[in-house]
């Protein structure tokens, strides 16, 4: 049986780096406003010379290490972001060019911060089928772009980032072998209002800024999380109580906790980032990810789901046994 297995994990961050009483200077705002509605207390901020593409180009390079590969080992790459440096050519031509690869694969998905999992899907589907041996799987994002600061609501959620992996079509036991088990995606595009950028080159010709209904995006979040993430596990033959770890999109503290409840997971099972990066769209699956492969509480042979939800609505998860 091939199936996908990760073999390296990687992340970078802006330099700058952003607390709430920092933000408090510019923003109508508190550090306690900000912690209580979402457990964020800093965010990096991506510099003019920082992009979307050079931050996952940084991030593909430490999975490459960690994975013990070379760039040109790479056939595919697969870039999500919805925050891309240009609006064509894909990001992820950059990120081949930025790591020397003279021929690949690469493309960008738009799922916003969904993408990730989009991402591992279509990549996890083109190695089991055989078309490529080892991809880059990225999330990158530079949301500070986008972002409309004079909008307390919003500006506090977000920072920049990037993520990656390594995923190798391996052979691997029908039972207790390592790679993805199984994977779930969704989208429902009637909720394009409740959270989008107003902006884009076929209607206003500008790149526009976030907008975003939070009370409505809690309440599909908690409950389509919590529903894709069960679709998931049976889809691997699994249950919840065989679950290690959940490494979900870094949204909203309360989100994480109210899906954890709503699964009947325990709250230490969950790998939270969210107060060190904020909300980095595409980039907090593989960030927090790499999180906690480094320090070691992701270990071989456990269960790992992985989850998100965003604009769209898109969401999906994904169960891997590492």
């Amino acid at each position: 049986m091939i199936r996908s297995v990760v073999t390296g994990t990687g992340s970078a961050l802006p330099v700058r780096r952003v607390s709430n009483a920092e933000l408090a200077q510019q923003v109508d705002t508190t550090d306690e406003w900000i912690v209580e509605r979402t457990g964020i207390r800093f965010r990096h901020i991506a510099a003019p010379d920082e992009t979307t593409a050079t931050l996952a180009a940084d991030a593909a390079r430490a999975a490459l290490a960690t994975a013990g590969v070379v760039a040109t080992d790479i056939d595919l790459i697969v870039l999500a972001t919805a925050t891309p440096d240009q609006t064509f050519p894909a990001s992820a031509t950059k990120v081949q060019a930025l790591l020397g690869i003279p021929d690949c694969v690469a493309f960008d998905i738009n799922a916003v911060c969904s993408g990730f999992l989009y991402a591992v899907q279509v990549v996890d589907a083109m190695l089991r089928a055989g078309v490529h041996k080892r991809a880059l799987v990225i999330g990158a994002e530079t949301f500070s772009r986008i972002l409309d600061w004079e909008d307390r609501g919003t500006c506090v959620l977000f920072g920049d980032g990037a993520g990656a992996i390594v995923l190798e079509a391996q052979d691997s036991k029908a039972e207790g072998g390592r790679g993805i088990l199984a994977t779930k995606l969704h989208a429902d595009g009637r909720h394009n209002d409740l959270l989008y950028v107003d902006g884009g080159p076929s209607t206003t010709g500008t790149v526009g800024k976030l907008r975003m209904k939070g009370r409505e995006v809690f309440r599909h979040a908690v409950v389509n999380l919590a529903a894709v993430m069960e679709e998931s596990l049976v889809l691997a033959g699994l249950t919840s109580a065989q679950v290690d770890w959940v490494v979900p999109h870094q949204a909203n503290a309360r989100i994480l906790d109210a899906t954890a409840r709503k699964l009947g997971l325990p709250a230490d099972k969950v790998v939270v980032t969210v107060d060190q990066h904020a909300n980095t769209s595409a980039a907090s699956v593989p960030l927090a990810l790499d999180v906690a492969v480094r320090d070691g509480r992701i270990e071989p042979g456990q269960i790992v789901v992985l989850e998100a939800m965003g604009g769209g609505f898109t969401w999906g998860a994904a169960v891997l046994r590492w």
